[in-house]
Parts: structure tokens; sequence; C-alpha cells
């Protein structure tokens, strides 16, 4: 109805109708541009994030990336902050100091593994973000709680860490070889694991005694179990460091 009280009156039918106003573009900024490259990452593989891509998804061209990344290096690392504050750290408890390094461990190790092959951004890099700083604090300040003499814990840092990332990217390379292979992925690791049981199977026993015998033991256990035995030699092995340390030293 119109102001008069009148019905509105119809457009003619030649008259072209109006376009529905597009939504408002939403301001590019590098939270965006970091979110847009992560979805990415989940759905298709760390391979698949470039600046152009990542462009295209947002409508607008690679150049206009550049004003808020410098590149694709700093959005690797921009991305891996992104997932560093995912991690849950829990507070010193000296009791349970040693529990809570394997709990902080499964959860970097959750965190990494759902975010596709990022792990490969934390090879053969030193992560400084604030994020990736909290999680070395929170691993320092758990051990020296326990006991864990300071030298020992600093360079337990980088071992758990690196433990973990490579135990994650291993699993990541699978998955992208079950993709390109195809089928579910438990069909897949059915399939390689069969293939390399046979394989050591078939080697001469008289070069290769133990091995032929053992395959059972080699080839058991799963990516889960594997990755907690890791966990166990790592923090058995520290707990060897308190238990030889000098009362009030």
């Amino acid at each position: 109805m119109s102001d008069t009280g009148a019905p509105e009156m119809p457009a003619p039918p030649w008259r072209s109708r109006r376009r529905p106003a597009a939504p408002p573009r939403q301001p590019l900024s590098q939270e965006r541009i970091v979110d847009v490259a992560l979805r990415l990452l989940d759905a298709e593989g760390l391979d698949a994030v470039s600046m152009r891509r990542v462009a295209q998804e947002l409508g607008t061209g690679p150049a206009s990336l550049y004003a808020h990344v410098s590149g694709k290096e700093e959005l690797f690392e921009l991305m891996r902050e992104r997932v560093a504050g995912e991690v849950r750290i829990p507070e010193p408890d000296p009791a349970r100091w040693s529990e809570q390094l394997r709990e902080t461990a499964r959860e970097m190790h959750r965190v990494l593994s759902a975010h596709a092959d990022i792990a490969r951004v934390s090879m053969a890099t030193i992560p400084t973000g604030p994020n990736a700083m909290r999680i070395a604090e929170g691993l320092l300040s758990i051990m020296l709680a326990g006991g864990v003499p300071p030298q020992i814990a600093a360079f337990t840092i980088d071992q758990i860490s690196l433990y973990v990332t490579a135990h994650v990217y291993e699993a990541s390379l699978h998955m992208a070889r079950q993709r390109a292979h195809g089928g579910s992925a438990e069909e897949y690791m059915a399939e390689f694991l069969g293939q390399v049981r046979d394989y050591f199977s078939s080697l001469p026993p008289d070069r290769f005694p133990h091995v032929v015998r053992h395959v059972g033991e080699l080839m058991s256990g799963g990516g889960d179990e594997r990755f907690e035995f890791g966990l166990d030699l790592l923090v058995r092995g520290l707990e060897s460091y308190v238990a030889a340390r000098p009362a009030g030293a």
C-alpha cells in the first residue's frame, strides 16, 4: 500500500527488474586471509594453499593480499601460529608433571592431526609466535615444576615437538597417498601394511633371521599405540634425570 492507501502499481512487464543488492564485501584483513587458507588446508592439504588460490577464494586478486601478508612463507607461519592457539596447556602440577607432559603431547598431536599436513610447516623452523611460545612456556613450566633440570627441560621441548610433528607428518603422507589411491583410509592401510608384511616374510632368512622370525612383532600396533610407546620412552627417560638429581639441586 502507498501512503495514500491506494494499492501499489505493478511494474510494467517491459521494464527490467532491479537486481537485489549484493551483500557488502567484508574488508580484506590478515585474519580473513588466514581463515581461508586454513579452510583450504583442511579440505585439500597444504599444497592447495597458495596466494593465488586464497585470493581466488576471497574474490580478489593476489596483489591485494600482499598488503596484509608478505608472501606464502609468512602465510604458512600465520597458519601454524593460528593452529598453535588451539593447543590447551594445563596449569603445572608438580605431583602430576610426567602425566601432564604426556597429556600436552597428546593435545599437540590431536590439534596438528586435525589440520591435514600443517605439520610440514613446523619442520626445520623455530616457531616464535605468541601461541607457539605459550606452548614452549607451558612445557617448560610443567617440567621445571616436576624437578627436571633446566637444561634437560630445554632440550626436551625440542625433542617432544619434533617427535609429535614427525609422527603427524608421517600420517599426513599416508593420507595423501590414500587420497591418490582411492577408497577408505582403512582399505589403503590394510593393503599397504599387507604388502610390507609379505615383503618382510619373503626376505632370505639366512641374511635377515630376526626380521623374518619377528614379522608379527614388527607389524603389530596401530599409529596411536606406536605414538604412545614413543611418548612413554621420552617421558621415562626424562624421569631418570629427576630421579638422579641430587636433593636440593
